[in-house]
């Protein structure tokens, strides 16, 4: 499977869900680690696709950050508020949580009179109930949930307990700024979340207790991801992403065939003049077959901005 810290820079929908779900909103016991602040560098990196009446931004983001990481800059500024529209990976308002609320209960949970432990051999069902209690829960607590949802929550709650917060994501802070600027959309959630869904049961319990083993790393591996990130450095978070890039069908499923998919919506929206800021995971904008990729192979040229 691919490392759950590459997966959670790479689909928006997890942290709106765990602000979303009663569920995984549960509260995580404190620790005493503190996130520390990525330093900033250059800042992060910004690109440009533009025609004759048609301008488009490519901004990477990061969904959750510790508080105080300062990205924001002048030229990310210029950049926002000289566009119409600010588009993101998934709707992101209160109407959007609130279907994703339904989505979760209606998507997420196990067959009635099944339950999560059940599906699990003795050696499994140890090993997660080791990790579960790690994070402060009794284990009964996520049993109605499919393995999918699970392995999220497992991945989640320990950057959450150690100081990374879903309100200083890149997203929130851009959408705040942005005001009354209209906004868009290219996917739903409900196609995000069905991504995890439609993995085979074995696949889901596979992904779940690779969160379970090493619920330890995950903060590490983000940090690393952060600083690569804060720096503009995108070749960098590429390599560092490619060490949890394990499995070939998840990376397509989850990275390459999405990045295909938002080439072509930025080559139909060239057709149609004004400005655009488009916001989505870091992850997508760095690396082989990244969205860049894609547009060269249609011929559209992507300037870096800074």
């Amino acid at each position: 499977m691919m490392k759950l810290a590459s997966v959670l820079t790479l689909s928006a929908a997890p942290f709106a869900l765990l602000a979303a779900s009663p569920v995984l909103a549960t509260e995580p016991a404190p620790t005493t680690a503190a996130a520390p602040a990525a330093p900033t560098g250059n800042g992060p990196a910004l690109w440009k696709v533009a025609d004759e009446d048609t301008t488009i931004y490519l901004f990477g983001t990061v969904h959750v950050l510790p508080q105080g990481v300062e990205w924001y800059d002048t030229t990310i500024a210029a950049a926002l508020e000289g566009s119409e529209t600010i588009v993101t990976e998934i709707p992101m308002n209160a109407a959007a949580d609130a279907q994703l609320q339904q989505l979760t209960m209606a998507k997420g949970m196990l067959p009635q009179g099944t339950t999560l432990r059940s599906l699990l051999t003795p050696e499994q069902a140890a090993t997660y109930s080791a990790a579960v209690a790690k994070l402060g829960m009794p284990v009964e607590a996520l049993d109605t949930f499919k393995p999918w949802m699970v392995g999220l929550t497992l991945s989640l709650l320990p950057l959450m307990q150690q100081g990374y917060d879903p309100n200083s994501g890149v997203e929130k802070v851009l959408l705040a700024k942005a005001g009354n600027k209209p906004t868009d959309a290219l996917e739903t959630a409900e196609f995000q979340l069905g991504i995890f869904d439609g993995m085979t049961q074995e696949a889901q319990i596979s992904f779940m207790m690779e969160a379970a083993t090493g619920i330890d790393e995950m903060k590490p591996m983000l940090d690393r991801m952060v600083t690569e990130w804060a720096k503009g450095d995108a070749d960098r978070l590429a390599e560092v992403m490619n060490e949890g890039m394990t499995d070939p069908a998840v990376a397509e499923a989850l990275l390459y065939s999405r990045n295909a998919n938002w080439a072509e919506w930025i080559d139909t929206r060239l057709d149609t003049p004004g400005s655009v800021f488009i916001a989505v995971g870091a992850g997508h904008l760095a690396g082989a077959k990244s969205v860049q990729d894609y547009l060269e192979q249609k011929g559209i040229s992507v300037a870096r901005v800074k």
